[in-house]
Formats: structure tokens, C-alpha cells, sequence
């Protein structure tokens, strides 16, 4: 049986791979803005059960 076959990544890369330049978008929202557009949907919805 042959004992040399063993396959080796190089250790800099190893599968991984990073997307630093399509993190471009012209779309900026601030973490802020979602989380009260979030609370804003939520009280719509509830509102909407509770008097429909």
C-alpha cells in the first residue's frame, strides 16, 4: 500500500474565502433604522388582529 497520498492544502487559504469587494452596495441602512422599522411592522400587525 502506498503511504504518499496524502493531499495538502496550503495553509494560507484552506478553503476559505473571503468577500470584502462585493460588500459594496449603494444601499446604506443603519442597524437603527431596521430595528425600529422592525418594532413598526410588529405594532401594525399586532393592531391589525386586534381591531380587525
Amino acid at each position: 500500500m502506498a503511504r504518499n497520498n496524502k493531499i495538502s492544502m496550503p495553509s494560507s487559504s484552506g478553503g476559505i474565502v473571503r468577500y470584502f469587494d462585493e460588500d459594496k452596495s449603494k444601499i446604506r441602512i443603519k442597524p437603527g433604522t431596521v430595528i425600529i422599522l422592525i418594532g413598526v411592522v410588529v405594532v401594525v400587525e399586532i393592531l391589525m388582529h386586534t381591531l380587525l
